[in-house]
């Protein structure tokens, strides 16, 4: 028995050791399993490229984050942020900071394509001028098209003026411009609360808040649907009505300046856009999908644009005062989808 204790010895101590390795490696797996990238939460991240609030891009996106801009966050479920300062580095075209997709791939509208989103808008910037269109909002997805003036068909905007618990949902349709672009406009549809027109009388002073609009933080979803050359829109929340529309991306209702809605005529006089779009609209040219945050709320002087420039703090584009003043857009993502577009029940 004095021979058998140290070989009993060793074959415990061995055994111990061997239990105490693989519960450490299970904890360990426990503790990298709860730290996602937003390729976990959305599986189509492979079919996009990003540009960053800060001017970075990146066109593979798995196990892709970043700190400031685009990362995963959980408040019981898992969804991707996507924040963007009103001051920061822009596209070439555009003088609005974004952190958003773009899609790999290109479609014409007869070919067709379909994208969805699931989200919730936790912040828009609480500076701007209230007689500015775009001031205190946000875009969360958008066809782009990629030829000819390279206008958008589709931007889905979310929007609040400060005060105001609800806020409001609507899409724009930009015009594919006949001839050259310095006259195109956006035509707006209200989905929840008000359309991009109900503007503030003064710099600081706001139209009454909508009744049935979407607060911060309320999910929302939408899906675009183009089959054979027509765009249909559905938007869904739960307490609100759902809401759908259609429209023909290969025949125009712009072709004459009689055809060209009062809106308009209200809303842009200002700055001189009036003008008509090509009777085949965007027939043949490439499209994309993109979805994030493109916050369109800027640092330019309103008086150089009263429709697009909105005045709104950038603290020198400093991005730490930024998000500590209220100084940014913030979208949460929790689904997506991107593919082809699908067959309409006429």
């Amino acid at each position: 028995m004095k021979l058998l204790k140290p070989f009993l010895y060793l074959f415990l101590g061995i055994f111990i050791l061997s239990c105490s390795s693989t519960s450490n490696k299970e904890a360990s797996t426990l503790t990298e399993s709860e730290t996602k990238f937003p390729s976990d939460v959305l599986s189509n991240l492979d079919q996009w490229r990003i540009l960053l609030g800060n001017g970075e891009s990146a066109t593979d996106l798995l196990n892709f984050e970043h700190e400031d801009y685009f990362y995963d966050v959980n408040d019981g479920q898992d969804w991707v942020v996507f924040k963007a300062p009103n001051g920061g580095i822009t596209s070439p075209n555009s003088h609005n900071t974004r952190t958003e997709l773009g899609q790999k791939d290109r479609w014409t509208p007869k070919v067709g394509g379909k994208l969805t989103g699931t989200l919730k808008v936790m912040h828009v910037s609480t500076s701007g001028d209230a007689r500015v269109a775009a001031s205190y909002s946000v875009v969360v997805g958008q066809i782009h098209s990629d030829d000819g003036h390279e206008n958008e068909p589709l931007k889905i905007f979310y929007k609040k003026y400060p005060g105001h618990e609800n806020g409001s949902v609507f899409w724009n349709y930009e015009i594919n411009t006949e001839g050259e672009n310095d006259g195109r406009w956006d035509f707006s549809t209200a989905v929840w609360g008000y359309d991009m027109s109900i503007i503030g009388s003064a710099s600081d002073m706001y139209p009454e808040e909508p009744e049935d609009g979407i607060k911060l933080g309320e999910e929302f979803s939408y899906e675009v649907n183009i089959y054979e050359g027509i765009m249909y829109l559905t938007f869904t929340s739960e307490g609100h009505d759902t809401t759908t529309f259609k429209k023909n991306l290969l025949a125009s209702e712009y072709t004459n300046k009689e055809d060209i809605p009062q809106q308009i005529i209200d809303l842009y006089s200002v700055i001189g856009r009036d003008g008509t779009e090509r009777q085949n609209a965007y027939e043949g040219e490439n499209q994309f999908f993109k979805q994030g945050a493109y916050n369109q709320t800027n640092g330019r002087n309103p008086e150089t644009n009263m429709v697009w420039s909105t005045g709104a703090n950038t603290f020198e584009g400093d991005v730490e005062k930024q998000y500590a003043n209220g100084s940014y857009a913030e979208v949460w993502f929790r689904e997506s989808s991107i593919g082809p577009g699908t067959v309409v029940n006429k």
